[in-house]
């Protein structure tokens, strides 16, 4: 029993950390996607007999319920002083698509460094926190992801630097992409 709580301990790390990362994107991501949502489906979506309008007012509560970007950032960055682990747990988990994309290999190498430096950490917060969901979503996408997206969300998120949806840099197979999500007959 001991050898096993020895071995949960970065994963355990790993969990409270990632938690707080994947609350702060979805809170700040909810938003944007529900209004890029609502614009694809225009006029029909606006409409109060559908669900869009709802879920297009809800996504802003978000932050409210689950607590402010700022507040998230917090627990993100107690997490990462009360553990020492927790910063080694979260690296080895992006770690493990290493050689995968090089892209995604670069942004670690630059993130590593940010996150070890101690210096002005709290104004520091959002950008690390933000970069931090970017790499864990990397990384996640090129180990188990479909390979076409995985490549479209490092080209355009890590080496690229675009956020908003729709910003995909030439050479992005987007056919492949849509015809994924086709329904299959």
């Amino acid at each position: 029993m001991r050898l096993a709580r020895a071995y949960d301990v970065g994963e355990t790390a790993f969990a409270r950390v990632a938690t707080a990362i994947a609350k702060y994107w979805v809170c700040k991501r909810g938003p944007d996607h529900a209004a890029e949502s609502l614009e694809c489906l225009g006029g029909n979506g606006y409409v109060e007999e559908s669900i869009m309008p709802r879920i297009y007012r809800q996504q802003p509560l978000q932050s409210i319920w689950e607590g402010s970007g700022n507040v998230i950032c917090l627990d993100v960055l107690r997490a990462l002083r009360r553990t020492p682990e927790t910063l080694d747990a979260f690296l080895a988990e992006c770690r493990a698509a290493e050689g995968a994309d090089r892209r995604l290999d670069a942004w670690l190498r630059d993130l590593e460094p940010e996150l070890r430096e101690s210096d002005e950490l709290d104004r520091r917060a959002r950008r690390l926190v933000e970069r931090m969901g970017l790499a864990l979503q990397a990384s996640l996408l090129v180990r188990h992801g479909d390979s076409s997206v995985a490549d479209a969300f490092c080209a355009s998120r890590l080496a690229d630097g675009g956020l908003a949806y729709g910003t995909l840099p030439r050479g992005i197979d987007t056919a492949a992409i849509v015809d994924r999500h086709r329904p299959r007959i």
